[in-house]
């Protein structure tokens, strides 16, 4: 079985996690979404609504499960049996970002990290955008799932 982890905080999940998310599920016989959980980081949404947003948003998808994790993505990746860690790529700063930790990561493990660009439609959406969009009471309803509009 392919299993991919596709780990993130999703603060909130995004249209932008969206393509990533439905495009990458076509890839792996099983995809993770893994919120991970960073006690020195401030969240706007709680653990429970992050996750009830990325449940209730692939409610219908058999392929997908919605799990938490702390510590390394890596070893979340072993505790799962997963040979895989699904990235969305929005930029060349994303990149740059994300090729260091996936050769840390492949250093540490034999995970393999698949990329995907995101729709070119869709690239500028980042969940600290919208945060920001929320905060200053602005129409954040079409950078987001349904199931995250509050």
């Amino acid at each position: 079985m392919k299993r991919a982890i596709f780990p993130g905080s999703f603060d909130p999940i995004t249209l932008g996690h969206l393509d990533i998310i439905e495009r990458g599920v076509t890839l792996f016989d099983e995809l993770i979404i893994a919120i991970g959980v960073n006690a020195d980081k401030k969240y706007m949404f709680s653990l429970e609504e992050r996750q009830r947003f990325i449940e209730e948003t692939f409610k219908h998808e058999s392929k997908i499960k919605v799990l938490t994790y702390s510590g390394l993505t890596v070893n979340f990746c072993k505790e799962q049996d997963a040979q895989f860690i699904l990235r969305g790529l929005r930029n060349p700063a994303d990149f740059e970002f994300e090729k260091a930790i996936a050769h840390t990561n492949r250093k540490l493990s034999e995970i393999e990290t698949v990329f995907l660009l995101t729709s070119s439609g869709k690239s500028y959406i980042s969940s600290s955008i919208v945060r920001d969009v929320i905060r200053n009471d602005g129409d954040y309803t079409g950078l987001v799932p349904d199931a995250v509009r509050i």
